[in-house]
């Protein structure tokens, strides 16, 4: 549902970087491993480093999560790699 949604959102108006108690759009995409819509949003001009909401940033809930495509993904994007927490990705479970 949300490549339906995304562009519906941004056609409307909506702020691609707005955000919220959980972050922006971005990081909520990259939480749920959502590849298509992290795609919209970055064409879209979603601030790639944009920090806030539970993870922190869009690159760190990628990481936490293991989404290693995303990751990759927002590297390409010009994500920060010093924002991530390492040590708290990996103790998540998941490995970098």
């Amino acid at each position: 549902g949300y490549e339906r949604i995304v562009p519906m959102l941004l056609d409307a108006g909506a702020k691609v970087n707005g955000g919220g108690l959980y972050g922006n759009a971005l990081q909520a995409a990259c939480h749920v491993g959502a590849e298509r819509t992290v795609q919209m949003l970055l064409q879209a001009g979603a601030d790639v480093n944009a920090r806030g909401g539970h993870c922190e940033n869009a690159l760190q809930a990628a990481c936490l999560e293991g989404y290693e495509r995303i990751v990759q993904r927002l590297i390409d994007f010009g994500a920060d790699t010093s924002l991530v927490v390492v040590a708290q990705s990996i103790c998540s479970g998941r490995r970098l």
